[in-house]
């Protein structure tokens, strides 16, 4: 449970994390070198059999595709920014039965809402998803979450800037827990995401728990956490 690879001077990659905290270690590309991803995907992979890059920029990306990564399967997700590697004879994910809800408030949120999606999906979620079912035309939400009650989701990721109400009224909706996750859409005073998260901060809808700004990992992960929880009747 504490195997550790290195690589050189360049990092220490955690190879149990994924049996210890029931969430895969992942690489966080944006502040990284592009060489630097490659080497540690490389690694990670080799070692593991699988490997996910988050937060990857367009120079990762290239860098990613022109390395030689011929032995396993790559999966891009560009709007998602992630990648996921493994091994071509990996075995495929099994059916936990759990269930993760995901709601984006606009259209300029999905980027985000999609990390939380590829996230769950590879932690062996269904993840059942509406977007563009803001509070300025309210009546959008109904379908979703009528839908979401039907496939019985565990848990609700809604992701929302701008004002960012839109997962407090979910909340008091809905009998399960709900992610907050606000973005960085926005503008002006209190733009950058700093008004969403305060908004969601200071929500009177008891249930709702908030992740920083724009961390869609951090809200899939813990989602298909919950999920995985409930399907096992934990």
């Amino acid at each position: 449970m504490k195997k550790i690879k290195y690589i050189d001077d360049l990092a220490k990659l955690d190879l149990c994390r994924g049996e210890r905290t029931g969430i895969p270690e992942a690489v966080f590309a944006e502040a990284k070198q592009p060489a630097d991803v490659v080497s540690i995907l490389k690694a990670l992979v080799e070692e593991k059999g699988y490997a996910m890059a988050t937060r990857v920029t367009s120079a990762c990306l290239e860098a990613i595709k022109e390395s030689d990564f011929s032995p396993y399967k790559v999966q891009m997700y560009p709007r998602a920014r992630i990648v996921v590697m493994s091994k071509k004879n990996r075995k495929q994910k099994q059916d936990t039965g759990a269930a993760v809800g995901l709601i984006a408030a606009g259209t300029a949120d999905i980027s985000i809402a999609e990390e939380v999606k590829v996230t769950a999906t590879e932690m062996g979620c269904e993840v059942i998803y509406a977007y563009d079912v803001g509070v300025a035309g309210i009546h959008r939400l109904i379908a979703p979450l009528k839908e979401m009650r039907k496939k019985r989701v565990s848990v609700i990721v809604v992701v929302a800037g701008m004002d960012a109400v839109l997962p407090i009224v979910v909340k008091g909706m809905v009998a399960t827990p709900v992610i907050g996750v606000p973005t960085s859409i926005g503008y002006g005073y209190g733009g950058g995401g700093e008004a969403a998260l305060m908004t969601m901060l200071q929500s009177c809808s008891p249930g709702l728990v908030v992740v920083n700004i724009d961390n869609g990992f951090g809200a899939g992960a813990t989602a298909a956490l919950i999920a995985k929880g409930a399907a096992k009747g934990l």
